[in-house]
């Protein structure tokens, strides 16, 4: 077993590694830091609501980009491996491929999770600068939440990366966190949909990721924290709905032939 957790945190510091020296990445914190420079020169437009405006852009700034991130740099993990053939000498050690597997993920979940603290710390500061530091704990708040948002979208992407091409896992990735967007529109029209719609509209609204769980940009907006209940309920459905796609992702891995 300690062999096991030595391997995924090895793969797990090579992955970070690697994801932080990447320009895409280093391109993407430079993006939103200039995105909540932007918030704060352009509040003096948003009539009375600059406040409202810079946590709203700077938070939705942090699940964009760290989207954007997982598309371009989540959904090659896998394939670039496979194109430069290191992962022959990966896997031909003692390293099953569902710790392969594992430790892409914590690697680039650990990441986003960097960047996220970054942008998140870079928003409060210019919170301060308005005089507005006691949206501190909000903004954490949401900052947590965005991060456990990201890793849930980075083990679809790891998933999908172990079974397809780059650009078919980028169109999946970005496929199921729409619809996880819209889980609970889907849930509302389950309702008022007949017999076997009704049943298929909430099975794949079961099946999708709940992402409006983690959204709080509208009570960070004005200051407000969530309550401990909702971080603790975010948090085990984040690791167990991680844990699931990584298991279904590790299984269909198994028998993919890199021939």
């Amino acid at each position: 077993m300690s062999n096991v957790f030595s391997h995924s945190a090895l793969i797990a510091r090579n992955t970070f590694r690697e994801a932080t020296r990447d320009r895409v990445l280093a391109g993407l914190v430079v993006a939103g830091l200039v995105l909540i420079g932007f918030s704060r020169i352009a509040s003096p437009l948003a009539m009375g609501e600059g406040v409202r405006l810079t946590t709203d852009l700077g938070l939705s700034a942090i699940s964009m980009l760290g989207l954007l991130a997982i598309l371009m740099v989540g959904t090659n993990l896998v394939a670039k491996e496979i194109e430069r053939r290191t992962i022959f000498n990966l896997l031909s050690r003692p390293i099953g491929r569902p710790v392969y597997l594992i430790g892409k993920w914590a690697g680039l979940s650990a990441a986003l999770w960097a960047v996220a603290a970054v942008l998140g710390t870079a928003l409060w500061l210019l919170m301060c600068a308005m005089g507005q530091a006691s949206h501190g704990a909000s903004i954490a708040q949401a900052v947590y939440l965005a991060g456990l948002e990201l890793t849930i979208v980075t083990s679809v992407a790891v998933m999908f990366s172990a079974l397809s091409t780059p650009v078919l896992s980028a169109l999946y990735t970005l496929g199921l966190v729409l619809a996880g967007q819209w889980s609970d529109d889907l849930r509302a029209f389950a309702e008022k949909a007949p017999g076997s719609l009704h049943a298929l509209l909430i099975g794949a609204a079961n099946l999708v990721p709940n992402l409006p769980l983690f959204n709080m940009r509208a009570l960070a907006a004005v200051g407000e924290t969530t309550s401990g209940s909702h971080l603790g309920l975010a948090t085990v459905y984040a690791l167990t709905y991680c844990a699931c796609v990584l298991a279904l992702g590790a299984a269909a891995f198994e028998s993919r032939d890199f021939k």
